[in-house]
């Protein structure tokens, strides 16, 4: 994903992970390092919530009964709907997707005194649209009977759906392959911390335009 990281242009970093890889924890270390972070997983929940620009779409697709009393989306029901269906899974994809593509860019190219900006999506290698854009991509990445146990335990999902959710994600080893930057979230948050502290000097001298 190696691109143009003249001093001209803001460095953007795609960060990516399997469900339960600890993307969050990781994009909390960078941020305290002092990078600017964009989280397409808060912008999609900002898009859904009661009175969100997708909630309007996602009724008349869906149906009222994916939307819950607030008038926000039953992230549940629509949860069990998509991955019984991958046709329904697509349209909600085709409502979401190019909203938070956009908002993801209007918020990157707005000025920041952070030296680079790591853009959190989860699916950053299924997705169109964002790769071409990134100058870097960073994978993290964790055994996936880890990822399992951490979902399961994060959100109170069964093993099936989880295995199911994962299924429906790129490989890990193609996501690995892919990525220009790895961080291994296998073991504690201080190994976690001096992997985060090695790739934000590395990311600092690419912004600078000195590496």
């Amino acid at each position: 994903m190696s691109g143009d990281t003249s001093t001209h242009r803001h460095l953007l970093i795609g960060l990516t992970g399997g469900i339960g890889s600890g993307k969050s924890t990781v994009a909390a270390l960078f941020e305290k390092l002092g990078a600017r972070i964009i989280d397409t997983d808060l912008l999609s929940r900002e898009l859904t919530r009661a009175g969100g620009e997708a909630i309007t779409a996602i009724r008349d697709t869906f149906g009222a009964d994916c939307i819950d009393a607030s008038g926000a989306l039953d992230r549940g029901k629509m949860r069990e709907l998509v991955f019984a269906n991958p046709a329904a899974k697509k349209q909600l994809e085709t409502i979401l997707h190019p909203l938070i593509r956009r908002q993801v860019k209007q918020l990157a190219e707005s000025a920041t005194v952070a030296p680079y900006t790591l853009v959190v999506i989860p699916l950053l290698f299924e997705t169109q649209g964002y790769q071409d854009w990134l100058q870097r991509t960073l994978a993290v990445d964790c055994p996936e009977e880890m990822q399992i146990a951490r979902t399961m335990q994060r959100s109170g999902l069964g093993k099936t759906l989880v295995q199911t959710i994962m299924s429906q994600q790129i490989p890990r080893s193609q996501r690995l392959a892919l990525s220009d930057d790895i961080i291994r979230n296998d073991s504690d948050l201080s190994s976690l911390s001096v992997q985060a502290d090695l790739l934000h000097s590395q990311f600092l001298k690419i912004a600078a335009g000195s590496d």
